[in-house]
Formats: C-alpha cells, structure tokens, sequence
C-alpha cells in the first residue's frame, strides 16, 4: 500500500512512519522540514519517500497525494487558535483527494470533538478547559470538512500525547471517550491504531476515541 503522510516530521508523524516502513507500507512524507526526518537509516529506507512542501500549496498537496492508495493526516500546529493548519490544511488535503480520486484518509484531532452524549460533545460543556478551546475548534473545524467531504474518513480523538513507543496497551472507543479513560496516549499506539485500521476500516466515517490502559 502506498500511503501519504502529513505532518510527517512532527510528534506522531515520526513513529507513522516508523510503523508504516516496519509493515511494509511505501510512504510519501509530505512536511517543510522534512530533510530532519526521522534517522539517517529511514531517510535511505527504499520505501520513504521524503517530500518537501507546503500544506497550503494546492499544486504540492495534489502532486504528493496522487498515486497514493491513502492519506494520513497527524497535522499539528499551536495552541492558540490563530495557526489554521489543522483546519484549513485539512480542507486543502480533501479537496487535492477528491480531484486525485484517493478516497480513504485518517486524521488525527483531539479528545474535546467525542460526544460527551447525544446531543452535545466534550468541546460544549461548560467545564471543558478554557485554554484547550482555541486549538479544539480548530480540531472541530477538521472535523466539520471531513464529515462533509465524500472521502472515507476516520477521525481519531486524541488526549494528551506522550511521546512514547506503542506497546499496544490502549482502548479505542466509536465516537465516545474510551471507558476506562487515562487522558493520555503514545504517540507510537496512535501510529499504530491508525496502520491497522488502514487494512481494517472498521472505523468508516467515525471519530476513534482513544487511550492507553
């Protein structure tokens, strides 16, 4: 399977790449900084491609993604709300999809866009953390283009990421906060979730909630 990463350099990008090369996947990683990636072993690996370019880059998005069996989206950014490339780098990677015919993309967004129940989630209640609100309506943007886009999209909801190996000790949960909930997850158990549902698609066109046990 061919696949296209963006976001590839940052904290979860690196162990997506990891996990995709260690599984045989070929993988285009998409990023500005990309000549830091991963190790001088990986940036050799037969199977990586390393791709320099701009996620608001209409051309650039398009040229990566075409050819590619799937998109998987670990875009990051700051805290603050004013940085839109959760959202709007989203928006550009589903339009350059749609115009390549790649249909299949995983992204990755944070743990306030799970429901807290039928008619509300997490990001609408009046506890949720004040200083978690900027970056969460960013996270609820991603969704919101996704959700009306024709892709097959799964959305994994993430708690606070720890920059650790996976171990497969986690909990997944469809559209809701996993039970039991830690808040917290390694990076390499999202890298590692979002491979294996690459092959299973058992999360169609819903948000993953996510922690370690």
């Amino acid at each position: 399977m061919i696949i296209t990463v963006f976001g590839a350099t940052g904290q979860v990008g690196k162990f997506v790449v990891n996990v995709a090369l260690a599984n045989n996947f070929t993988v285009k990683a998409f990023g500005r900084n990309i000549e830091n990636l991963i190790d001088a072993d990986n940036n050799s690996h037969h199977q990586l491609q390393a791709i320099k370019g701009y996620v608001f880059d209409k051309t650039e998005v398009f040229n990566v993604i075409k050819g590619s069996d799937a998109v998987i989206s670990v875009l990051g950014g700051s805290f603050d709300g004013l940085d839109k490339t959760r959202s709007l780098g989203i928006k550009n990677i589903i339009e350059q999809m749609q115009k390549a015919k790649v249909k299949r993309i995983i992204a990755l967004g944070g743990l306030g866009i799970l429901n807290a129940d039928e008619n509300s989630l997490l990001i609408d209640s009046p506890t949720y953390p004040e200083q978690y609100l900027p970056v969460g309506k960013e996270h609820l943007q991603a969704y919101e283009f996704l959700k009306n886009s024709t892709l097959d999209w799964t959305f994994v909801c993430a708690p606070d990421i720890l920059n650790a190996d996976a171990n497969e000790k986690y909990i997944v949960s469809e559209d809701y906060p996993p039970a039991p909930n830690k808040y917290q997850i390694n990076a390499g158990n999202i890298a590692a979730f979002m491979l294996n549902e690459l092959q299973k698609n058992e999360y169609l066109h819903h948000r993953v909630g996510i922690s370690n046990l």
